[in-house]
């Protein structure tokens, strides 16, 4: 009697969860792909739909098509609400899913470092919802800066804070001075978009914390000569619907991103595993959890060191790596091969762009800045997409954009309700999620899931 097929679960549609299902193509597995939502998103580019500079579709892909070809795999758009590790079942939506094999690639969602409330008022990035939502209060901002006969509303109006000095919040903030300076440049009449103020703060004492000093420096240089105020060493003391406060000095603004900090997701809590105080799981060399062997983590939700002891950051590249391994790990347990030896990381480097023709890149062998990061940048990214329309559609938006200065994704589709105002704070968390989220947080390539 044939052994039935390894059935495998993948919690999550993100780098990690993607690359460990593409690694078991044609393994004797019974694999399923559970997400809340039904498409997997590149989160590096995700600033560039918050700033109008492309469409959602053309940084998502359903996760269906995906794995069209790869008759192993199901696909379930499900919420998961927890895992039973002693009769191996996840719950989601009300159904158990019986698995011999599970792999956690939940990614992570914003921190607010215990001030949830400020969630309601200053977004972070993760999702395509959260791009929408941030780039229309960017251009609801200026269309209400149009209308306003008030001097002191439309500065308020005009002014955009974004809190982090990571690659996302160097990358808003740069495309944020350019859409105000290029794109909407002739197209008010009662004030100039180039007056639009874009502050950068950033709580330690330099952007970009894990890159060199040297491109740090040039990225701050950078971004001031677009005319971004940059703050460092300043820390936000409160945030509400009116502006934020760095101590004693009050910031008026009406539109507000958050670009801070991540925390993981609560899958680690499924299964009482130990974490750290970001949620993150520890694991095996092997990228097991420890006293689970059937139970693997890949991308944000892992908290795992690399041949030197150092952390494995919290990057796209590096989700894709795990996810790989655990598939390779999984494919031998199936076939009754022996397992590779324990995970090992290879750091490819962290990139950033600041603006039109501005970038900063630190590789292990060299380093690069200005134009010639720009192109590195640009061609890595793409490089990355799913998919031959994707790469086209997306160097074609950033050929358009380039030489013409404009921006396409503009479209208003549905006007906001104002942000709660102070007295009214918004209660509980910001939702965790299941989907894994290219944890672009802090380094590029990307994110994680």
């Amino acid at each position: 009697m044939a052994k039935p097929p390894l059935r495998v679960v993948i919690i999550g549609a993100g780098f990690g969860g993607l690359e460990a299902a593409r690694a078991l193509a044609g393994a004797p597995v019974s694999l399923t792909i559970l997400d809340r939502q039904n498409h997997h998103l590149f989160q590096p580019l995700l600033y560039q739909v918050a700033t109008a500079a492309l469409s959602p579709g053309d940084i998502a892909w359903p996760v269906r098509t995906i794995f069209r070809r790869q008759k192993n795999v199901a696909v379930l758009m499900a919420e998961v609400t927890g895992v039973d590790t002693e009769a191996r079942t996840v719950h989601a939506d009300g159904k158990a899913i019986p698995y011999d094999v599970l792999v956690l690639a939940t990614g992570a969602t914003h921190s607010y470092f215990g001030k949830d409330e400020w969630a309601e008022v200053a977004p972070g990035l993760k999702t395509i919802e959260d791009a929408t939502g941030i780039r229309q209060r960017l251009l609801v901002a200026f269309e209400r800066a149009e209308l306003s006969t008030d001097e002191a509303e439309r500065k308020r109006l005009l002014t955009f804070v974004v809190i982090g000095g990571g690659p996302t919040g160097v990358e808003l903030a740069g495309a944020m001075a350019e859409l105000a300076r290029h794109a909407l440049r002739r197209e008010f009449r009662h004030f100039d978009p180039r007056s639009a103020r874009i502050v950068l703060i950033e709580a330690g004492p330099r952007l970009l914390a894990t890159f060199p000093e040297e491109l740090s420096d040039y990225a701050t240089r950078s971004l001031r000569r677009m005319g971004v105020e940059v703050r460092t060493n300043a820390r936000v003391t409160d945030c509400d619907a009116e502006g934020v406060s760095l101590g004693d000095e009050r910031i008026g603004t009406s539109t507000t991103v958050w670009a801070a900090g991540v925390v993981a997701s609560p899958a680690g809590a499924w299964i009482g595993a130990e974490r750290d105080r970001a949620g993150r799981v520890a694991v095996s060399p092997d990228l097991s959890v420890p006293g689970h062997p059937e139970i693997f983590v890949a991308g944000d939700l892992a908290s795992a060191k690399d041949g030197k002891g150092r952390p494995i950051p919290g990057i796209a590249p590096a989700a894709k790596q795990m996810g790989r391994y655990i598939g390779q790990v999984i494919a031998a347990r199936a076939t009754g091969r022996p397992s590779p030896g324990p995970f090992s990381y290879r750091h490819h480097g962290d990139l950033a762009t600041i603006g039109r023709r501005s970038a900063v890149v630190a590789m292990d062998s060299f380093q690069l800045k200005g134009l010639l990061g720009w192109w590195f940048w640009g061609i890595a990214h793409v490089w990355y997409l799913i998919g031959f329309r994707s790469r086209v559609v997306v160097s074609f938006e950033w050929l358009w954009s380039y030489l013409t200065f404009q921006r396409g994704a503009r479209l208003i589709t549905r006007i906001a309700q104002r942000p709660a105002a102070k007295q009214t704070p918004a209660s509980g968390q910001a939702s965790a999620r299941t989907m894994g989220a290219p944890r672009r947080a802090e380094a590029h390539a990307g994110q994680d899931g």
